[in-house]
C-alpha cells in the first residue's frame, strides 16, 4: 500500500512539474518606463495615468487589440508595447488632421510599432470584414469627437459588438459634461455626459463591466473646454463587455 501511494504522489509531482507555470501579471509600469519613449509621451503621462489605466484595461500579451481615434498614436502605443511581439494591434482614425497623420505615421516607423496595423477607414465602419475576434477595444478621449462628425454611432457600435469576441472588452475614456448635457456640447466643450455615452453603447448589445474614478476632478465644473482648463478635466473610465 505505501508503495501504491509513493507511486501516486511521484506521478502527480511530475505533473505538477511538467505544467506551464502560471502567467505573470503585466508590468505595466515597465512599459510607461521603457527609455524609448518620446518626450512628448512622457508629457502626456501626466494627465493620463497610463499605468492605472493599462492596469484598467486588462490588455496582455498575446492580445488582438483595435484603438479607436487614435490620433496620433499616443494610446495605440501604449496598446502596442502590452501586447507585444506575439499580439496584433490596430490603429483606427489617424486621419482626423494632417497633424495626427503625420505624428502617427512617423510612429509606426518606431519598433514599439511593429505589430500594429494603421487603419485609415471611417468611424462607423473601422475594420475590414476579415479582422475579427478582437479581445479588446480602447476608445480614448474621441468618442465625444464622433457627436458632431458625419458618424452613425449606433452603426459604429454594432461594428464594434460585432468585432469583438464572446467575452471582450471595449474601454472607453471621455471628458464628462453636465448632467443633461448629453451628446450636445461635443464640438464646443469636447466632452459628453457619461450617461449618454453609456445608454448608446449598451443600446449595441455591450453590458457595463466596471468603471474607474482615478481620473475623476469633481472639482470640474464642466462648463469650459477641455483645452488648457483651469481647473482639472473631469474624466470619467468605463469597461464594457460583449456577453458570452
Amino acid at each position: 500500500m505505501k508503495n501504491v501511494i509513493r507511486l501516486v504522489l511521484a506521478l502527480t509531482a511530475a505533473v505538477f512539474a511538467m505544467a506551464p507555470a502560471p502567467s505573470l501579471a503585466q508590468d505595466y509600469a515597465a512599459i510607461i518606463a521603457a527609455p524609448d519613449r518620446a518626450d512628448a509621451d512622457r508629457q502626456t503621462d501626466q494627465r493620463r495615468d497610463p499605468v492605472k489605466l493599462l492596469t484598467f484595461t486588462g490588455v496582455k500579451t498575446g492580445m488582438k487589440v483595435l484603438d479607436m481615434g487614435a490620433g496620433g498614436g499616443y494610446s495605440t502605443e501604449l496598446m502596442a508595447r502590452a501586447a507585444g511581439s506575439t499580439g496584433k494591434v490596430y490603429g483606427q482614425g489617424f486621419l482626423v488632421g494632417a497633424r495626427a497623420e503625420e505624428n502617427f505615421m512617423a510612429r509606426m516607423k518606431t519598433d514599439a510599432m511593429k505589430n500594429v496595423t494603421p487603419l485609415a477607414r471611417p468611424f462607423d465602419d473601422p475594420l475590414p470584414a476579415e479582422v475579427n475576434n478582437l479581445d479588446l477595444i480602447t476608445f480614448f478621449f474621441f468618442y465625444h469627437d464622433t457627436t458632431y462628425m458625419a458618424v452613425d454611432r449606433a452603426a459604429m457600435n454594432k461594428k464594434l459588438f460585432a468585432a469583438l469576441k464572446p467575452g471582450g472588452f471595449l474601454v472607453i475614456a471621455d471628458h464628462s459634461a453636465k448632467p443633461g448635457a448629453g451628446t450636445s456640447v461635443g464640438k464646443t466643450l469636447h466632452r459628453i455626459e457619461e450617461s449618454a455615452l453609456r445608454a448608446e453603447v449598451e443600446a449595441a448589445g455591450f453590458k457595463l463591466a466596471a468603471s474607474a474614478d482615478f481620473l475623476r476632478h469633481p472639482e470640474d465644473p464642466r462648463d469650459e473646454r477641455v483645452f488648457q482648463p483651469k481647473t482639472p478635466v473631469d474624466e470619467f473610465v468605463l469597461k464594457f463587455q460583449k456577453p458570452n
